[in-house]
């Protein structure tokens, strides 16, 4: 085969924020009541039938990949969107004024996203609550969107001035259920934890950029402040910083833990990058590449059973075997990783090398803390997540930048390179169109039954998908 031509991003990144995205979306239509799916279908620790957060369940269902895929990505990102503003010569007070400016508008996205949502308005919806919504979603796109580059300054300056006044009104007319206004303290905690990454990722990342020993020097600090005070804090001064907080609704050292799952996402991102921008002559040369297709094809499979293994291993707890099924695909994995001849297939096994470096060390800190969970996050689920997260990206880079497959993950690419309209739209748009329009009503019989709600999540997330995918195509971007 020949090696892949180069391309202005790493779609296969899109396609994993894509499908992190999407997932995420889609956890959040299940139904959660009586017709519930199986326990595999929800986050490990709210199992059904009741769905009460038990923080002592160990596993890992395919729900409480989604996160973490999303942060894993995030951070793969940093180097991409960052190395040319630093290679532009650019003062430090504008590279950090761009940091400020994508921390202020994801916090603002945190908390106007959790006022406007239908169900934050009024627990039972009705038609004014759902024009509201709609009202709410559709602020976001004058103070979001990016802007032609061709419009004037004035044009652009009146068009965002008028969504913050929109946004600004909105907040001071808003009234909740307990007769209270606008709060700060009302947000959306997975949007605060993404400022956060955002923030201090890129910070991180631009302080490393060339010196990977001191960012996993930087991964070893934060691994042993979380280690000085979960499960268990010890009194002292690593505890009170773990506990202060300027401004508690926003920032939380707390949150710092992601950068577990951030960083080796920023490793992989500086490989991917770098080959990015290799040589025109390189990419295109005429050498015989290594590996067949099948050979990838092997590699595809060995990434898919990897994954489901490690997934349903955790899940159903079994430690041992699933421990010795990693450790086994691993091997196959890198034995057929041997002898890269092309840039890509050196990507690959670098990448491959690092999934299963990480995958390893979330597996053997498993049984600390009395299992790997999401809530509250472990040091396991750290790690595991992480190589899972890798070697999902080398699936899908395999697929289109191999394979050349890109149509069939469309959806996911186009969703990825958008998430923020997703996550904002399914609620405040998909949701409240199907009630107004009565089409919600149409849909209702199919939650009768177990797996009619899942189809009818799915149906509800498609819409969403397909959406999204339409405004990427014609270039609509929210800046986040």
């Amino acid at each position: 085969m020949n090696p892949p031509p180069r391309q202005d991003r790493a779609l296969a990144l899109d396609a994993l924020r894509g499908l992190a995205i999407l997932a995420m979306l889609l956890s959040g239509q299940l139904p959660f009541d009586a017709n519930a799916l199986p326990a595999w279908m929800y986050h490990a620790q709210v199992p059904p039938p009741h769905f009460v957060f038990n923080p002592n369940l160990p596993g890992l269902t395919w729900v409480d990949l989604v996160f973490p895929f999303f942060l894993f990505a995030m951070g793969a990102s940093f180097p991409l969107a960052l190395s040319r503003r630093m290679e532009s010569q650019a003062p430090p007070w504008k590279l950090f004024l761009f940091v400020a400016e994508r921390g202020f508008l994801l916090g603002f996205f945190a908390l106007f996203v959790q006022l406007i949502r239908p169900y934050t308005l009024n627990p039972h919806p009705a038609a004014a609550t759902w024009l509201a919504a709609l009202l709410g979603f559709f602020i976001f796109f004058p103070i979001l969107t990016r802007l032609p580059e061709g419009w004037s300054r004035m044009r652009k300056i009146s068009i965002r001035a008028a969504g913050w006044l929109a946004a600004i009104v909105f907040c001071l007319c808003a009234v909740y259920p307990d007769g209270s206004g606008f709060k700060v303290t009302r947000s959306d905690i997975i949007i605060i934890v993404l400022t956060n990454m955002a923030v201090f990722g890129s910070l991180l990342w631009m302080a490393t950029r060339d010196n990977l020993a001191l960012r996993l020097g930087v991964l070893g600090i934060v691994f042993a402040i979380r280690l000085s005070n979960l499960p268990a804090p010890t009194e002292g001064w690593v505890h009170d910083l773990w506990s202060a907080s300027p401004l508690p609704w926003m920032y939380q050292l707390y949150y710092l833990q992601y950068l577990c799952i951030v960083i080796p996402g920023t490793i992989a991102g500086d490989l991917i990058l770098k080959w990015a921008r290799r040589p025109i002559v390189a990419a295109d040369s005429a050498a015989p590449p290594a590996w067949t297709s099948g050979k990838y094809l092997l590699l595809l499979l060995t990434l898919i059973a990897l994954l489901f293994s490690v997934l349903i291993g955790l899940k159903v707890r079994w430690l041992m075997e699933t421990t010795l099924a990693a450790i086994a695909l691993g091997a196959a994995g890198w034995r057929l990783l041997q002898k890269p001849l092309n840039d890509t297939e050196r990507l690959y096994q670098k990448l491959f090398n690092w999934a299963i470096y990480w995958l390893v060390l979330g597996l053997v800190l498993e049984p600390y803390e009395g299992g790997i969970k999401k809530d509250h996050p472990t040091l396991s689920y750290y790690f595991v997540t992480s190589g899972l997260a890798l070697g999902a990206y080398i699936g899908f880079s395999i697929w289109i930048d191999v394979f050349r497959r890109k149509r069939g993950l469309g959806l996911l690419i186009g969703n990825g390179q958008n998430p923020m309209i997703a996550y904002a739209g399914i609620n405040n748009f998909i949701t409240p169109v199907l009630a107004l329009t009565g089409a919600g009503a149409l849909l209702a019989p199919l939650a009768t039954t177990p797996w009619g709600g899942f189809c009818k999540g799915a149906l509800v997330t498609v819409l969403m998908a397909v959406t999204v995918n339409f405004l990427t195509r014609r270039k609509i971007f929210w800046r986040t």
